[in-house]
């Protein structure tokens, strides 16, 4: 069998929720994976795929609201609470830290649908940015110390001349760091190459101001 492009994990005590969710979900040809305490849940290796956790609030081992607050600072799914017994204090702390949504039982299909698969496409982009910028870092990784200091000048827009004389080495010097560290970044333009260092967050410490002054 084929494995799937994405999965629903549905966390809720109740089975007969469970059990209504999930064929709902086969209706739509979107596997599940069904829960009924936040142990079972955390216990479950999860598939490298885009997910989606249905979380409902009253859990019997712990509140859904402290459990998306323990899987903040890990690699977890896109959460859509569900729930009996909402109130508007609940739903804003559930979408202050991140939920996609917060919908009260009973639940609406064309609600629950539109809430799941923006949670799916959401972290479909996280996973992919997630492992761009592994890859990224492994590529920063097999720079030589000299080069990692040529590349925050290069992205701050300093001239090679200019960078040099930072360095104190030679401009035909720079313009050789400046070829390995495209090739080694695999940086297709000069925009692409300031791109990447954002997004690892190499540090560009000469202003404008500063290269004119």
């Amino acid at each position: 069998m084929d494995s799937p492009e994405h999965v629903v994990f549905i966390l809720d005590d109740d089975r007969g929720v469970c059990d209504a969710l999930t064929t709902l979900l086969s209706s739509y040809d979107i596997r599940s994976v069904a829960f009924h305490s936040a142990a079972e849940y955390k216990a479950y290796p999860k598939p490298d795929i885009p997910a989606c956790l249905l979380l409902d609030v009253c859990l019997p081992d712990i509140n859904g609201l402290e459990l998306q607050s323990q899987l903040a600072n890990g690699d977890h799914p896109e959460i859509v609470f569900i729930t009996g017994h909402g109130d508007i204090p609940s739903s804003v702390r559930a979408m202050k830290a991140g939920a996609i949504d917060f919908l009260t039982k009973p639940l609406r299909a064309s609600d629950l649908m539109s809430a799941i698969n923006s949670a799916l496409e959401k972290n479909r982009t996280t996973r992919q940015l997630k492992r761009e910028l592994a890859e990224f870092r492994d590529r920063f990784a097999r720079l030589t110390p000299r080069e990692k200091e040529v590349l925050p000048l290069v992205v701050s827009g300093l001239l090679n001349k200019q960078a040099a004389a930072e360095l104190g080495i030679s401009e035909i010097t720079i313009r050789i760091h400046r070829g390995r560290i495209m090739e080694k970044m695999q940086a297709e333009s000069f925009a692409e190459l300031v791109r990447i260092a954002g997004l690892l967050a190499v540090p560009v410490n000469y202003s404008r101001r500063q290269r004119d002054g």
